[in-house]
């Protein structure tokens, strides 16, 4: 079976993350760099209408009184519009996109945080991580399947992204994230709403998909899931919200 590091020693190692984390979420280049990855991506604005060219000058006369609000716990996020797009099955995907404001303090947030939670995770976990992909979860598969794990059986979550436990989420952040000022803006923005028809919906459960901080949350919720069957001696292959654990078949 393919070596894996020890979790709990990687655990360990990671148990003091920045205390003044906020402050480096808040620190002037970290949101610059914010604002120039949210550029690059660009996409369609949020319930405000907002748009990523009409940001900049906006940032430029509210940046200190933003990041003051942050730093004080008053910054309340917008809620994030609802778009539904087709899935290939037929079905729609729903989406929450957030106001171009939230996205840069999101992003400035997961360029803190990824850090963090990146050297914790599974080597076969590949969906959104930095340099991996399902190409390369494909490979993982063939590696283990010429090592005679040719039995699997193949996970998709049912609306992962929709149902993900709030509590359970901020406690397992709180393992790492020592600065609870972090932890309450991730708290105010999966309780952000979301805004559909004109009419606004609390969100009690879940992270919307289209979020920049979405997508490292729903890591750092499965990651436990990945450890645990490592530790079972059973390789699990995931991808996002899907996986495949395999069993390997003994040939006489």
């Amino acid at each position: 079976m393919r070596a894996h590091r020890s979790f709990n020693r990687i655990w360990k190692e990671r148990d003091s993350a920045e205390p003044d984390l906020l402050g480096k979420i808040l620190d002037r280049d970290n949101l610059n760099r914010a604002y120039k990855r949210v550029k690059a991506n660009k996409g369609a604005p949020g319930v405000d209408g907002m748009t990523i060219e009409a940001a900049l000058p906006w940032l430029k006369e509210h940046n200190q009184k933003l990041t003051e609000r942050i730093r004080r716990g008053k910054y309340t996020p917008t809620p994030v519009r609802r778009v539904e797009i087709p899935k290939p099955d037929g079905g729609k995907r729903k989406l929450g996109i957030p106001t171009v404001i939230d996205r840069i303090i999101q992003q400035a947030m997961l360029q803190q945080l990824m850090p963090i939670y990146e050297p914790l995770f599974s080597d076969d976990s590949f969906g959104y991580r930095p340099g991996r992909g399902a190409k390369d979860a494909i490979y993982r598969i063939k590696e283990y399947i010429e090592q005679g794990y040719i039995r699997a059986v193949v996970l998709d979550l049912s609306r992962y992204f929709d149902t993900l436990n709030h509590t359970i989420l901020l406690n397992l952040l709180r393992k790492q994230v020592k600065d609870e000022r972090v932890i309450q803006m991730v708290k105010r923005y999966l309780k952000g709403g979301v805004m559909e028809n004109g009419v606004e919906t609390e969100t009690e459960e879940g992270s919307p998909q289209g979020g920049n901080l979405s997508p490292l949350l729903a890591n750092v919720y499965l990651n436990e899931f990945d450890w645990e069957f490592h530790r079972r001696g059973v390789p699990c292959i995931r991808y996002a919200d899907d996986s495949a654990p395999r069993r390997r078949v003994q040939v006489a």
